[in-house]
């Protein structure tokens, strides 16, 4: 099974994919939502928030993000607990679409398939965040 699927969102049409920006590149295709459109909603709670600057590309504070995504109507969850192991992106694939925060690292995944434009499949989830249907 594969784990991990390339996916920039629309990065590549409006930015670099050297770096940065993974919190609206998660929201883009976890909505798909326009990349324009997510940065947009994004900056608006940046701006206000724990940041105070408006600043995409070099991380969003968790806060800042919870909240962007609480605003669409989306809920944290820890991430699931396993003997002896931490957890993995493809640990959510029961819970359909979601937005994982991994460490300084947040990414949309699909059923357990991160939609990123690296794998970070080895990496720990802290928790994510998912829309209730």
């Amino acid at each position: 099974m594969n784990n991990y699927q390339f996916n920039d969102g629309g990065q590549s049409e409006h930015r670099s994919l050297n770096g940065g920006y993974c919190g609206v590149r998660a929201l883009a295709i976890a909505e798909g939502m326009d990349w324009k459109a997510a940065e947009k909603h994004l900056r608006k709670y940046t701006n206000r928030g724990k940041a105070g600057n408006g600043r995409l590309s070099s991380g969003i504070y968790k806060e800042d993000y919870d909240a962007a995504l609480r605003a669409l109507g989306y809920q944290w969850r820890p991430a699931p607990q396993f003997e002896g192991r931490k957890a993995r992106t493809y640990d959510l694939y029961r819970y359909g679409k979601v937005i994982a925060r991994q460490a300084k690292h947040y990414v949309c995944v699909d059923h357990g398939v991160a939609q990123d434009i690296w794998d970070c499949t080895e990496k720990m989830v802290y928790g994510f965040w998912v829309k209730p249907v």
